[in-house]
């Protein structure tokens, strides 16, 4: 690999007589601007200038490498400055360390995985040699420079079994160049001498490089965490004793580090669902479990917008009940109220609303990055949108059918592998690479899902959502039993979906005309949520063990508050993560707990599913009996399935 293709004999600038660090740099972007690497000179310098604000590029033996990503970057570049003397106040790793020789990395904002940065990720390893560097320092011309520049040793290799011991390491720092390589390469360096095996993984500027494999990381005493950005895919290293420090200290006490997480590490690494990937050679490998890991992505990342809807709208019902108006606030009458009170709880509950609507881009979204990192989002988003019905608003359509979660679930892994694909088997020249993940794969993509949609998703669960209407209505003259399965199984089939406002119609409908009352409507909405929430509470006390993970245990108390509120979207996340299971489960706890209700004689016309509409129920204490059935069902239901599918899992491991 030649280094001197990335700089020129004018870039490179002896006996600068300069003594402060910003003239330093300043004048090597007047350098890189001359020799037309550079669009904009302040653009650039206020690049360079923001970086060194986050950590010291002053390393030792008088060495600095200052570095900025631009838009102002035309192609990536590096210019030196050998000085005449030392710049002694340049912050560095070694606080004695007095700057003589300066290389100013230029790197553009959009240009990742090119040749260009894996030459610059080279010099940085290389300066770690000082004979490397003293052949710099000791060149006369710039031509000299130039030659010596690509006379490099590599470091001697050591038989695997010869290691008793194997750390990893995980370095990246903030623009992903040179700091994360020369942390990587000290730590190596410092396994060598001290007899450890020691393999790093560079979380770049180039996405991740030398990713561990599952059977790496089994094997493994510790890990080291030398990052200023949050590592990639933590949760990969569950179990396993760790160090956490910033990406400078490998560069200064290597070794200590070592031997710090083999014998006083900062902690072990806990599981953390959302971050948890497939990585090459695991054993567990294949489509799905990937695809499975993509749906924890997505769903950990959807959990927030729900907790953050759920409490705007709860907050606006609850504010509304002592003005009697909890299902009126929406009103859009209550948006110019001359109660200011009124005014924002309407907004509130609006706002929350919308919210809501952004659920499924979000969700879709990350379980398209989870499969195909960065240039899955935009494809994924779209797709979410869709499966929430946002593009209704925009043709114009009323009665449009959304697909829900199933369709962000299919939108979004489909996303995710399209635009996986497109990024592998796209191959453009270094000139054009910048249009691959700006142009092309988001064009391509969202055309693909926007076909996809328009003649798979949208008619399948529109059609599912006609069929189960018509069900609905041919069962208005059953008996009272079979009428209240038929609603309570179609309003916990979605939360909230299509299929679900579609029985809602109906039942409101049939209650205004005092035909059949809306208390297996009403029980159908509380009871997933409310049950689920409850599993995650009881699980530990019922089977002696957690058998729903932390962030199914946090939906989970966000769940059974927004049941206790009729807001049966909290309970969303367990179908997106078993749907087979939570589906079945929360059909049958309505249908049991709907069915008590009305057997036993309770009796609502009002649509008023949360606990402020219980003082307006018949034979309150029937309500409550079926409430109970139903959530206890869905509650033990899940823990023993649950429960069962783990030991299964456990035992053919």
């Amino acid at each position: 690999m030649e280094l001197k293709t990335m700089t020129k004999e004018e870039l490179i600038l002896f006996d600068i007589d300069l003594s402060r660090k910003e003239e330093v740099i300043r004048t090597l972007v007047d350098a890189l601007f001359e020799s037309g690497i550079l669009s904009s000179k302040e653009a650039f310098f206020q690049a360079v200038m923001k970086r060194e604000n986050v950590s010291p590029t002053g390393l030792e033996r008088g060495l600095a490498i200052p570095h900025g990503k631009s838009s102002a970057v035309k192609k990536a570049a590096f210019a030196v400055a050998r000085l005449a003397k030392p710049v002694e106040d340049w912050e560095s790793i070694d606080p004695n360390n007095k700057v003589r020789l300066v290389f100013l990395l230029a790197i553009p904002e959009t240009e990742a995985g090119t040749t260009h940065l894996n030459v610059l990720s080279e010099l940085s390893l290389r300066l770690m040699d000082a004979n490397y560097l003293d052949r710099l320092m000791k060149a006369k011309t710039a031509k000299e420079f130039m030659e010596a520049l690509d006379q490099a040793k590599q470091p001697s290799a050591r038989d695997d079994a010869a290691y008793e011991k194997t750390v990893l390491a995980v370095t990246a720092c903030a623009t992903g160049i040179a700091h994360t390589y020369m942390a990587a390469e000290a730590l190596e360096k410092a396994g060598r001498e001290l007899g450890i095996r020691v393999l790093t993984e560079k979380q770049g500027a180039n996405g991740i490089q030398d990713e561990f494999t599952a059977d790496i990381i089994e094997k493994a005493d510790g890990v080291i965490f030398a990052t200023d950005v949050a590592p990639k895919k933590v949760g990969r290293f569950a179990g396993k004793p760790y160090v956490q420090t910033r990406v400078a200290d490998p560069l200064k006490n290597a070794k200590g580090l070592i031997e710090k997480v083999l014998h006083q590490p900062d902690g072990v690494v806990e599981a953390q669902s959302d971050e948890v990937m497939q990585t090459g050679g695991d054993k567990k490998g294949g489509i799905w479990p990937e695809m499975a890991q993509a749906v924890l992505t997505g769903i950990s990342y959807m959990i927030p917008v729900i907790v953050a809807a759920g409490l705007m709208m709860g907050s606006a019902k609850l504010g509304a009940m002592p003005f009697g108006l909890v299902n009126e606030i929406g009103d859009v009458k209550y948006a110019t109220h001359s109660n200011e009170l009124l005014v924002i709880l309407h907004h509130l509950d609006q706002f929350g609303g919308m919210i809501f609507k952004f659920m499924y881009p979000v969700f879709a979204a990350f379980v398209a990055y989870a499969i195909a990192d960065r240039v899955g989002l935009v494809s994924g988003f779209i797709g979410g949108a869709f499966a929430a019905g946002l593009h209704y608003t925009f043709w114009g359509i009323e009665n449009g059918v959304p697909s829900g979660f199933f369709g962000a679930l299919i939108l979004g892994l489909v996303a995710g592998y399209i635009s996986r694909f497109l990024n592998e088997h796209i191959k453009l020249s270094k000139n054009f690479q910048a249009m691959k993940p700006m142009l092309i794969i988001p064009a391509i993509s969202v055309l693909a899902i926007f076909f996809l949609n328009f003649y798979v998703v949208d008619p399948v669960f529109g059609g599912l959502n006609e069929l189960l209407r018509n069900l609905i209505e041919s069962a208005q003259d059953s008996g009272e039993l079979i009428l209240s399965a038929i609603i309570a199984a179609a309003t916990a089939f979605d939360l909230g979906g299509p299929i679900n406002k579609a029985a809602g119609a109906i039942a409101i409908g049939l209650a205004a005309d005092h035909i059949f009352p809306l208390t297996p409507r009403v029980l159908a909405i509380v009871i997933p949520p409310i049950g689920l929430g409850l599993a995650t509470i009881l699980d530990k006390y019922v089977v002696g063990r957690r058998v729903f993970d932390e962030n199914l245990r946090i939906a989970g108390n966000t769940s059974l508050l927004l049941g206790f509120i009729a807001i049966s979207e909290g309970a969303i996340p367990f179908m997106l993560r078993n749907p087979l299971i939570t589906i079945p489960i929360n059909i049958i706890g309505a249908i049991l707990g709907a069915c008590t209700a009305v057997y036993l004689g309770a009796v609502q016309w009002l649509p008023l599913p949360a606990f402020w509409g219980w003082p307006l129920v018949d034979n309150l204490w029937a309500y409550l009996v079926g409430l109970a059935v139903g959530t206890l069902f869905i509650a033990f239901a899940n823990i023993f399935i649950r429960f069962a599918l783990l030991k299964k899992s456990e035992q053919s491991q």
